[in-house]
């Protein structure tokens, strides 16, 4: 087994900052030249036919490939929109090219590159910034497997598929306390006031509604009321009722329905927020004394409905813009997701225990060797990645010296 990269930079400044990479060919006119290409990110072809802007398959390439020929005056670079094929990394060009031409390859970005500034779209290279501080978790798998399994070691053997189940397990553990898993979306609220859950959401950290300064006002989940998982329709007994299928039949959620019509739900200006007086609550009138903290919030609310896999929101904000944060467990991309290097020890200690300890007759001591070892890693990966900065814990701290008068 080759010993992995390791993390060493692999790309150019071209490569990394501009996302484009460029060969000058020499060679005479022939049909049939290949170039590969040595981004971090790999090449994404759409189909057969994605060379073609008139594809359905041209969109989902996450690159374009430009060209220049000498008959041109100057580096003028087109679009090249004849047939070619890719596999992995190294296009083909099927059709004949002049000597001495250049030819480059832009990935998709948001300024559109030095060859597309006219069409950006894309975030492909932005999504490659900052990567270097990150391992793939099919690189950690493998580093893990030179360097912990073989003669001589604590492991002698273990199958890859194994050391995969526990290198994921590690992830999920520690994206829920330790690693930068915390993701955003920003959003806006439509008129049913539902948004659906991101396909890799786990549990939800923050949602904030953001005004025109772009600052954002904390929306907290209402203990009011609650979306009910089933509404089986039953009879006059209260028995449920069966279709055909022998399942229980299930009605419209009338819970919902009285939520959204009562005086909050008839609510159109976060500012002015009342909740209505008929059902004698004030909880939300924030002149009034002695009210709950729990329900003194102007900001609106939402629930969290299990049911459709959706968030649902008061009335009030309706149409507003969001900050939707929430955790994921970091396996969303299978084995290229990323995990930081200042946790990529704690990983290592993670997958060695676990694999020891599952295994039959092992000393008790070794595996309380090695889960001590995975603790005492963790916490540093804890300590490394909180990012504490003294600079900025003691300009915060410079604000307690202030007297205050009552």
């Amino acid at each position: 087994m080759p010993i992995p990269n390791g993390g060493l930079i692999t790309e150019t400044n071209r490569q990394y900052y501009a996302g484009s990479q460029g060969f000058y060919d020499e060679t005479a006119l022939a049909a049939g030249k290949s170039w590969t290409f040595t981004f971090n990110t790999d090449l994404i072809f759409g189909g057969v036919d994605a060379w073609d802007p008139d594809s359905a398959d041209y969109g989902l390439n996450n690159f374009k490939l430009y060209l220049s020929t000498p008959a041109q005056a100057g580096l003028v670079y087109e679009e090249y929109i004849l047939p070619y094929t890719v596999s992995g990394n190294t296009i083909t060009i099927t059709g004949n090219i002049d000597q001495y031409s250049n030819i480059v390859v832009q990935l998709k970005s948001l300024e559109g590159g030095n060859y597309g500034d006219y069409n950006a779209y894309g975030n492909t290279v932005e999504e490659n910034y900052g990567s270097y501080a990150y391992l793939t978790l099919n690189d950690v798998i493998d580093n893990f497997l030179v360097a912990y399994v073989g003669d001589g070691k604590l492991i002698s053997s273990v199958k890859r598929t194994d050391a995969v189940f526990h290198a994921k397990r590690g992830m999920q553990e520690f994206s829920y306390d330790t690693l930068k898993s915390i993701k955003s979306q920003e959003l806006t609220i439509p008129p049913n006031l539902a948004i659906v859950l991101p396909q890799d959401y786990v549990n939800y950290v923050k949602v904030s509604w953001v005004d025109q300064a772009g600052v954002k006002h904390p929306i907290y989940p209402t203990r009011l009321t609650s979306n009910p998982y089933a509404m089986p329709v039953q009879d006059t007994s209260g028995v449920p009722i069966q279709d055909s299928y022998n399942s229980n039949v299930n009605g419209t959620p009338i819970i919902e329905e009285r939520w959204a019509e009562n005086g909050l739900g008839n609510a159109t200006d976060k500012n002015a927020l009342t909740y209505n007086s008929n059902y004698g609550n004030d909880y939300y009138n924030a002149r009034r004394y002695g009210l709950d903290p729990q329900y003194a919030n102007m900001n609106g609310m939402f629930t969290l409905n299990e049911r459709d896999g959706k968030m649902n929101f008061s009335s009030d904000l309706a149409g507003a813009l969001i900050i939707f944060e929430y955790i994921s467990d970091g396996l969303a991309y299978e084995l290229d997701t990323k995990v930081p290097k200042m946790a990529e020890e704690a990983m290592y200690a993670y997958m060695l225990h676990a694999i020891i300890s599952t295994r039959s007759n092992q000393p008790e001591y070794l595996v309380q060797r090695l889960r001590q070892e995975k603790s005492a890693k963790l916490r540093n990966a804890k300590i490394r990645l909180s990012n504490i900065k003294l600079e900025e814990i003691t300009q915060v701290l410079r604000g307690q010296s202030k007297w205050i008068k009552h």
